[in-house]
């Protein structure tokens, strides 16, 4: 509890410019590494203990979207993972979140979800000759994203309150660079938290002058993505890719809009893992000189002011060789620059194995 205290109390030193209503969070916590194959048992030497810190900045409808979203806070945090393993190590991590409200958001007793996504650094990272049994983390810099369910309570004590949940942390490079493996925790979290605020009387919520009701006709997006990623047969080293998306998009209302539409692969790194394996008797791998993919898929965008989130379900259509299985999924996240231009950030994974992370920028016309 002592720790919990120190650590609201560092993080408010940096926080010179607190908004008139904000407040300040600490959790502890305590969980295990998900086992998903044989390389992740070899991680399972301790329990991952940590904690994350953040700073919270309330919303009360300025913009229309506040009231659509149940006024949620925007943030940042500062997260600390000990594997309690030689092979991981720690990590250290940065994220910018938002909190979501469930029920009645003038409630005292408060259920949060809290999403996340940042960049980790890794302590000890694969090493062929120090460390060749992290298989999770092939790069120091790493992606990470992460999800909190919790139970919050403010202002038990005056400004202090406390709250606890759930927690889920993933963390890899994407695949930038072999082995990529990552490591997904879950975890149990307990902390508290500290009202920045002049007053802490409940502040009126201002309603949105928009409705929800919101129709559009058909859109269609173009949009092209690259970047640098590696094989899963560690040392075929870096090469770049290329991808092509066009996809048509339907409004169900201001929040939501279904997708349609088709991905062009051209990645390099194929016919690296192809010549490999080709050398490797019974890997019934078929003869081919065709090393791109094209993938059909359906999604979802949800639109949060000028961001969105998109997450999509994809199957090859066109697949020279089996490598990861032909189901793929894709998040992307989304910043809109005007009406019609936007850039984009997207991860695309097969089950729990992420193949690229996609920088790239494209239009709904």
């Amino acid at each position: 509890m002592r720790l919990l205290i120190i650590s609201l109390f560092l993080v408010s030193t940096f926080c010179f410019a607190q908004s008139k209503s904000s407040y300040l969070q600490s959790d502890f916590f305590y969980g295990n590494i998900m086992a998903e194959s044989a390389d992740t048992r070899a991680f399972l030497e301790g329990h991952p203990t940590g904690f994350i810190l953040s700073y919270n900045n309330r919303m009360f409808g300025n913009k229309n979207w506040h009231e659509h979203y149940n006024y949620p806070d925007a943030g940042y945090s500062f997260a600390y993972q000990n594997f309690h393993s030689e092979i991981l190590g720690e990590l250290y991590a940065i994220y910018g979140h938002y909190n979501f409200y469930f029920f009645n958001r003038q409630a005292k007793n408060k259920l949060i979800l809290r999403t996340g996504i940042g960049l980790a650094y890794a302590t000890i990272p694969y090493n062929k000759v120090t460390n060749n049994k992290n298989t999770a983390f092939g790069t120091k810099i790493n992606s990470s994203s992460y999800l909190k369910l919790s139970y919050q309570r403010e202002n038990i004590i005056k400004n202090l309150g406390i709250n606890a949940g759930l927690t889920f942390i993933h963390t890899s490079n994407s695949n930038i660079k072999s082995p990529n493996a990552g490591a997904n925790i879950y975890a149990v979290t307990f902390g508290l938290n500290y009202d920045l605020s002049q007053d802490n009387t409940l502040t009126h919520f201002i309603p949105s002058t928009e409705s929800m009701y919101f129709k559009e006709p058909l859109k269609l997006n173009l949009a092209v993505r690259g970047g640098i990623n590696e094989s899963e047969i560690i040392g075929t080293g870096q090469k770049g890719f290329f991808v092509a998306s066009a996809y048509l998009d339907k409004r169900l209302n201001r929040k939501s809009a279904l997708q349609l539409g088709a991905d062009l692969y051209i990645s390099p790194m194929l016919k690296d893992f192809y010549e490999v394996n080709k050398t490797i008797p019974h890997t019934h791998l078929k003869e081919t000189n065709e090393f791109s993919r094209i993938g059909v898929f359906v999604g979802h965008e949800l639109f949060i002011n000028k961001m969105s989130l998109e997450t999509q379900l994809g199957y090859y259509v066109k697949y020279p060789f089996a490598y990861e299985g032909r189901i793929y999924e894709a998040l992307s996240l989304k910043r809109y620059l005007n009406k019609k231009w936007f850039a984009a950030l997207r991860l695309k994974i097969h089950a729990a194995n992420a193949e690229t992370v996609e920088l790239g920028i494209g239009i709904r016309l």
